[in-house]
């Protein structure tokens, strides 16, 4: 990661993209840099959270396990996207793991910081909103995929959710 400074790196992150310079600044000064190596847990099931995760650089996979071990990749992260948000509204345990697939750089906001950011800046509010409204309708899509389609349907749609996604 080049050195950059907070305020520069939170500029770049489209969660924060309608702060006002100010609301930025306060964010970016309690803001910590975290680079984590490939194959390490960023966050895991199960375990309570302090912090929002912001990823700058690399990739993450948000994933879920059986009791044999077997994953499931619910979601890949890229550049931008962030984790940890539920476990900060509700206090509950992550409900799944991420790690990250590549060496990973990310913003750590803690649960202090972003509990007094939200009231006073009602922007952010809202895109941490939209992301929650967002992940919501892909779980709809998800349960009305295996309850109404056959695999062929299932495997056609996860492909074009996938083509979507990427064209973010």
């Amino acid at each position: 990661m080049a050195m950059l400074s907070n305020l520069d790196l939170i500029r770049r992150v489209p969660l924060f993209s309608l702060l006002t310079n100010d609301q930025a600044s306060a964010i970016a000064d309690s803001v910590v840099k975290r680079r984590f190596r490939r194959g390490e847990i960023i966050v895991e099931h199960g375990k309570k959270s302090n912090a929002l995760y912001i990823l700058l650089t690399g990739r993450a996979r948000v994933l879920t396990s059986d009791s044999r071990g077997r994953e499931v990749i619910l979601a890949v992260l890229q550049p931008g996207h962030y984790v940890g948000e539920m476990s900060l509204i509700d206090n509950e345990p992550h409900s799944a793991t991420v790690r990250a697939e590549v060496q990973t750089d990310m913003l750590i906001l803690g649960r202090a910081e972003f509990a007094r950011c939200l009231p006073e800046n009602s922007s952010l509010s809202y895109a941490i909103m939209r992301g929650l409204v967002q992940r919501l309708r892909s779980a709809d899509r998800q349960i009305e995929s295996l309850a109404l389609l056959d695999v062929y349907g299932r495997v056609a749609r996860s492909l074009l959710d996938m083509a979507e996604d990427d064209g973010d």
